[in-house]
């Protein structure tokens, strides 16, 4: 289980990348928060029960942050 949140890390990392690439700097900075997260959780072989727990949360709090991010803050667009 804690291969999958390396896995996650990665690929929020790869996100992190192109968002900043395309100019969408405050998301970019969400995604790499998400990445350094992963990555920490990566190595603290938990139990796959603990493992469950923390990404229930993590969705809970980071679809909330996302859904107000996407809804509040970024102009449709990219700002043309």
């Amino acid at each position: 289980m804690s291969n999958m949140y390396k896995v996650m890390a990665f690929f929020t990392g790869i996100f992190a990348t192109f968002f900043y690439l395309g100019g969408m700097n405050e998301v970019s900075l969400l995604f790499l928060g998400n990445t350094g997260l992963f990555l920490l959780l990566g190595f603290l072989n938990l139990s796959e029960r603990m493992y469950m727990y923390i990404f229930g949360a993590y969705l809970t709090v980071f679809f909330a942050g996302f859904t107000y991010y996407t809804t509040f803050i970024h102009i449709p667009g990219g700002h043309h």
